[in-house]
């Protein structure tokens, strides 16, 4: 931390004037106070008195260093005065004291406060530097004063020794990606590495699918030089308070860990405070990246959370069908295809109670990223509207006595209820993510409404406020205007479908989703492909809970759709991986040694193997492996492979329609990865 980081310019006074010692704390105290960095200014006031009881902060050569600890302090700050006429001080020396700072320090465990009086001490012994801060002309001139002297003095240690102290550099970070599953622990593996590499410690919090690991404590952070979140997920913030953080995409903590690094240490990192942008990282850099960039970390937010559901509940569903089809039942199953068993009926079940909360986690979490925890409820209740639709109420309560109706209930049955001749209201996945964005927003609205009412009412505003009135909000929104509106949609979806599929164009739509997954490796274009597979799915359940056979062209198109887009995700690793063994010559020995873990992601359907390679070189390796998954995509389409299961590589290989061919379309297009590397890419510089 940078001794002008603490002192601010209305904090600083310049030949001023004190009658006593008492006269020159009250005054000093007093321009501390206008820095704000101090919410009890008369308790503070005793603590510097206190202090100086104990013995005089007047350390001689007219200068004097007051200071106080104390639970007053807001955040640590500097104040600064001279007195060209002096003031008795009761100093060391017995001299007036004519140069002033004063410390104010937090009454936390980091003492901040004896480092920077260490660092002044140090610069106050300077006798050059102390008579030229006592003729500065104005506070600007003094700044730069300090600025430049600070600055002078670090560049004087030389780069030998700033590598020696490199050794006692601590550091923290946490990594997180939208998945959890690759992105957050290669971010972690780059950090650790460097941090080995230039010498510093360092622990890395991990915010994967499976949880926090390796939480940092407050101790850990408390007792770190520097701290990184390279996250595009939410992250809580709150812990990191008062300190100076440097927050970033997770492809950074990847790509650019020292950089980062040499940020953190640097001190310019900015101070994060606590509830300015509701504690999570990917505010903070969503705020950075335009409104494109918040809809996608809000989005990715409600995805990450939704995919353990649509991953164990797709692969359940999948073994129900898998069941059914060793059973004999394939072809003569119909619409109970799935559940003409009663174990695959018992695995149909539970894998359809899991993917039918897919919408409302989703619309939750979109919603939670949003507004925090009170978008929670709001988000819920919007996605289960959108999963079921309006046509609950018919048949039930008065399904029968719809043509009595008058007024308000007659247009709420025709209208949002469904009449007899009306159209699809299940808005599915699309109206969850609506939903989602309409819940966040609603209940960020209420709390800018609420902000007025009395403190008093500040414990019912998450437990009764939002909720009732988002609730109903959403539900307005959604069963009026966009159930219907999307239900429509869909079902123009399902028709597109059905025609792509009738005309012979599912391929292409196999070679653009194969090509998707392949172009960014787990950014913003591979998920847009992969979340369109999950809608697909959700669309082909949806077709044959209304009576649609899993043989129907359009369910068989959301099949394909799916199988092109994990066939496409698997090519890059293993094309790679094959590449590094036909042409060593084009990888360095470090790439080569990873040739065996990406065929292990690749088979996993872990698109990320790929990332370090292209990192290094974009320009040749991304057109390979675009090339190279559009090919499988295209093939496995023109197959007529399917796959029921949203997620799991090879696991989930026994729930593929046609798998002999979705092996060779994999392998077709592996190989076309690895080829095309070997005649593109240049030799490597060093082995």
């Amino acid at each position: 931390m940078r001794i002008t980081d603490l002192l601010s310019p209305e904090s600083i006074c310049l030949n001023g004037r004190a009658d006593s010692k008492k006269d020159a704390l009250d005054q000093i105290v007093d321009l501390m106070a206008r820095s704000g960095r101090v919410q009890d200014v008369e308790k503070y006031r005793r603590g510097v008195y206190a202090r100086e009881e104990e013995s005089t902060t007047g350390i001689g050569e007219g200068i004097a260093i007051p200071h106080c600890k104390s639970d007053a302090v807001v955040r640590p700050g500097l104040a600064a005065m001279t007195l060209p006429d002096g003031v008795d001080f009761d100093s060391l020396d017995g001299e007036p004291a004519t140069l002033f700072f004063l410390i104010a320090a937090p009454d936390t465990e980091d003492n901040v406060h004896l480092d920077v009086l260490s660092k002044l001490s140090v610069l106050l012994m300077d006798e050059e530097f102390t008579g030229r801060l006592r003729r500065a002309q104005n506070v600007e001139e003094f700044l730069q004063i300090i600025d430049e002297t600070e600055s002078g003095r670090e560049e004087e240690e030389g780069t030998a020794s700033r590598q020696e102290t490199r050794k006692g550099k601590r550091l923290v970070a946490v990594t997180g990606c939208p998945t959890g599953i690759a992105h957050t622990y290669m971010a972690a593996e780059a950090l650790e590495k460097k941090a080995k590499e230039l010498g510093y410690d360092i622990k890395v919090e991990t915010r994967g699918s499976g949880g926090a690991k390796n939480v940092l404590t407050a101790e850990d952070i408390a007792g770190a030089d520097g701290i990184i979140v390279a996250a595009d997920t939410k992250v809580p913030m709150d812990r990191f308070a008062g300190r100076r953080v440097v927050v970033t995409k997770v492809a950074n903590g990847i790509n650019r860990p020292g950089e980062l690094m040499e940020e953190a240490l640097s001190g310019a990192a900015p101070v994060y405070e606590a509830g300015v942008s509701g504690g999570s990282a990917e505010q903070e850099e969503g705020g950075k990246g335009g409104i494109g960039h918040q809809i996608y970390t809000h989005l990715m937010n409600g995805v990450s959370h939704m995919l353990p559901f649509v991953i164990g509940g797709g692969i359940l569903t999948a073994l129900a069908f898998l069941i059914d089809t060793l059973a004999g039942y394939g072809t003569s199953g119909g619409a109970n295809f799935g559940s003409c068993t009663p174990l695959s009926a018992f695995f149909k079940y539970i894998g359809g109670l899991s993917m039918n909360m897919m919408v409302p986690v989703l619309a939750g979490y979109i919603a939670y990223s949003i507004a925090d925890r009170p978008g929670l409820a709001v988000g819920f209740a919007g996605g289960l509207l959108a999963a079921n639709g309006n046509a609950v109420l018919i048949g039930t309560v008065f399904g029968d006595h719809l043509d009595k109706l008058r007024g308000i209930n007659k247009f709420i049955a025709d209208f949002a209820f469904v009449g007899e001749h009306s159209g699809n209201t299940v808005s599915g996945f699309l109206g969850g993510i609506v939903a989602g964005f309409l819940a966040g927003f609603i209940v960020l609205g209420l709390k800018k409404i609420c902000e007025k009412l009395p403190d008093a009412l500040d414990g019912i505003k998450p437990t009764l406020i939002y909720p009732l009135a988002g609730i109903f909000a959403v539900g307005v929104l959604m069963c009026f205007i966009f159930n219907p509106l999307i239900g429509l949609i869909n079902t123009g979806l399902s028709n597109m479908l059905s025609g792509i599929a009738a005309a012979g164009m599912i391929t292409v739509l196999g070679l653009i989703l194969g090509a998707m997954m392949a172009i960014d490796m787990g950014g913003p274009i591979n998920k847009a492909a992969y979340v369109f597979g999950s809608g697909m799915l959700a669309t082909a359940a949806q077709m044959m809970t209304e009576g649609a056979q899993a043989s129907d062209p359009a369910v068989q198109a959301c099949f394909i759709s799916m199988a092109a887009i994990m066939i496409g995700g698997m090519v890059p690793p293993i094309g790679i991986a094959a590449a590094c063994w036909l042409f060593p010559k084009k990888f360095t020995k470090a790439e080569r040694g990873s040739a065996v873990s990406n065929i292990v992601m690749g088979c996993s359907f872990i698109t990320e193997g790929a990332i370090p390679f292209a990192a290094a070189d974009p320009a040749h390796v991304i057109p390979c492996t675009m090339v190279g998954a559009g090919v499988a995509g295209f093939l496995s389409a023109l197959f007529g492979c399917t796959l029921m299961a949203p997620h799991g590589g090879i696991f989930v290989f026994a729930t593929v329609g046609n798998p002999f061919m979705y092996v060779v379309a994999w392998l077709i297009g592996s190989a076309v990865t690895a080829v095309m590397l070997g005649f593109i890419k240049k030799d490597a510089v060093t082995d």
